[in-house]
């Protein structure tokens, strides 16, 4: 699959966005402030968080030397992003428009910027793609536990796949924030769609080109099933045992139960259902 365009990956962050932006649009005032599993967040602290975000990364776009400045002020990041939420209005729906308009700030630094512009944030610079992407899996994720705290239902689609390559690239990284070594085995995944395509990452195994006379060849480590299952997974909003996934080996295990596509301290472990 070759990478898509800057253009294309905006799009599905608007289509994104809109689908989340629907589910809160016509919510009572009450609803805003429910619970969500990111305790002690609100519905509303979920946008609130959204749009700072998207208005961060507008900042880190368009004018990077004050962004940087910014974040190199920045002397703990976990209460640096707790207090973001302060930055937003309370209300519910003006901290929906307070998204909206961060989000139009992000797609015009991104229109206008320079597709092999390296840049900063919080952790590593990063690409625009790579920026962009991380904005699809942030806004899924959050608009996930909306959803979820509203008794909604936040549709898939095959913008999911964005997220599983994420999920992917990002397999070192919940050993990283842990302070473990990667395991050097390899672990082939191979995921449906929400719209029936197969997506897969990693080489193929000896079994499964058919040539079974090497035993000791022929075993390797994968994770297979539907994609959404794989990405909750790997946000950290379910666990492993939760779903239908089939994980072959001991690595692929592993980082079933302590991955995150993330970046950032290690993720709470999910609630069991």
């Amino acid at each position: 699959m070759s990478a898509p365009s800057v253009e294309s990956l905006l799009d599905d962050l608007d289509a994104e966005r809109a689908a989340v932006m629907a589910i809160v649009r016509e919510l009572p005032r009450a609803s805003w402030t429910l619970p969500t599993r990111a305790e002690p967040w609100t519905v509303r602290d979920q946008i609130a968080h959204l749009g700072w975000f998207d208005g961060a990364f507008a900042r880190a776009i368009s004018t990077p030397a004050e962004f940087e400045a910014e974040r190199d002020a920045v002397t703990d990041i976990a209460g640096y992003v707790d207090r973001t939420l302060g930055e937003v209005p309370e209300v519910g729906p003006a901290a929906l428009a307070y998204w909206q308009d961060a989000a139009r700030a992000f797609d015009r630094a991104a229109r206008a910027c320079d597709p092999s512009a390296r840049l900063p944030w919080y952790g590593p610079s990063m690409s625009l793609r790579s920026a962009i992407t991380s904005r699809i899996m942030e806004t899924w994720a959050h608009g996930g536990d909306v959803a979820d705290a509203v008794g909604a239902r936040l549709a898939p689609t095959d913008r999911l796949r964005h997220v599983a390559d994420i999920a992917v690239r990002a397999r070192a990284q919940g050993y990283r924030v842990r302070g473990r070594d990667v395991p050097e085995v390899p672990v082939r995944v191979e995921l449906t769609g929400p719209s029936g395509e197969t997506w897969r990452w990693g080489e193929p195994h000896v079994s499964d080109l058919g040539r079974q006379d090497d035993p000791d060849h022929s075993r390797g480590e994968a994770i297979t099933g539907d994609a959404e299952e794989f990405c909750l997974v790997l946000v950290r909003r379910r666990h492993v045992d939760d779903t239908a996934l089939q994980v072959t080996g001991d690595a692929a295990r592993e980082w079933m139960e302590l991955g995150q596509a993330f970046a950032g301290a290690p993720g709470k472990d999910p609630v069991r259902a």
